[in-house]
């Protein structure tokens, strides 16, 4: 048994908790709240992870330092590049692998599918800070400082996740109600399920093989907006969905008094036109084949408050 420690108790790192308890390692999870899921071999602790010295000290003995952290979406600027800084001292004092959970902003608008190969080229401000992380660690790692591997996933379904359709398209389609999106809604998007995210993490922070470079989280085919939004009306027995696009002009006003808004024009691209992942390498590296959508998709209708 081997304790492992993680940072941030949302859906992924959640899951990522229940997962390694469940294989009978010791798991310690640290957020601001000390909130986290109740197991025997899970032990929650209150504490800000931005603070050097007590990561460092909760870490201490540690196989593995997993960053599943989530500050809120409009501070990402301010709240990142400190805990990020701690996250890599407290790996490189301690020895622990560190394991981060990331998305595809780095990447910026991209013609054609992503891989692990697609430069990090991403002019927005999430985009920027979220590569920054990664090329720290990957410098970091080259230089023999820490282990260090990341992982990044698409738009998550799973319960709890959030996102632009667990958000705000399925909460209306399944009332009945019109959902005005911001989006292509039949445009082809990769979906990623949060607890292959969460399999994924922990298999690459024992992998030697995929220590030093990023890695797609194993993720289905992709589907519009409305193939997904049809599919949960199927399985929660609602009436069909009905979906409109919200033009640009119309989220670039609501983010005037909405600062959560106003933080999704920046990855507009993402919904306007096909956004496709490709997940092949981790599939066949370490044999993790994705959760099928219509599996994740029942969890993620289940958890939404009715």
């Amino acid at each position: 048994m081997s304790l492992h420690v993680i940072v941030g108790a949302g859906p992924v790192g959640s899951a990522t908790a229940r997962l390694l308890a469940a294989r009978g390692e010791e798991v310690r999870l640290v957020t601001r709240s000390g909130t986290g899921p109740e197991h025997p071999a899970v032990e929650r602790v209150a504490a800000d992870a931005a603070d050097t010295a007590a990561l460092t000290g909760l870490a201490d003995g540690a196989a593995a330092l997993y960053n599943c952290a989530g500050p809120p979406y409009h501070r990402w600027a301010e709240e990142w590049p400190p805990l990020a800084a701690a996250l890599l001292e407290a790996a490189g004092s301690t020895g622990a692998v560190l394991a981060t959970t990331s998305n595809l902003y780095g990447y910026g608008p991209v013609d054609g599918v992503l891989t692990e190969e697609t430069p990090l080229r991403a002019q927005g401000v999430k985009g920027r800070v979220r590569a920054r992380m990664w090329e720290d660690a990957r410098a970091a790692h080259e230089a023999g400082r820490i282990r260090a591997t990341e992982v990044r996933g698409s738009d998550y379904l799973g319960d709890g996740t959030q996102s632009l359709l667990t958000a705000a398209v399925l909460p209306a389609v399944l009332a009945g109600r019109r959902a005005r999106v911001p989006a292509d809604v039949d445009a082809p998007h990769s979906w990623t399920y949060a607890g292959d995210v969460a399999r994924t993490l922990v298999t690459v922070a024992a992998d030697e093989r995929a220590w030093g470079r990023a890695w797609h989280v194993p993720t289905p085919r992709p589907r519009s907006i409305r193939q997904l939004a049809t599919l949960a009306c199927s399985l929660a027995d609602a009436p069909a969905p009905r979906l409109s696009g919200m033009p640009r002009a119309v989220l670039w006003l609501g983010g005037l008094g909405n600062p959560v808004v106003r933080e999704l024009r920046e990855t507009q691209y993402q919904f306007r036109k096909p956004f496709v992942l490709d997940s092949s390498a981790a599939t066949a590296t370490f044999g993790i084949e994705p959760t099928p959508t219509e599996e994740a998709l029942e969890e993620t209708v289940r958890a939404l408050p009715r």
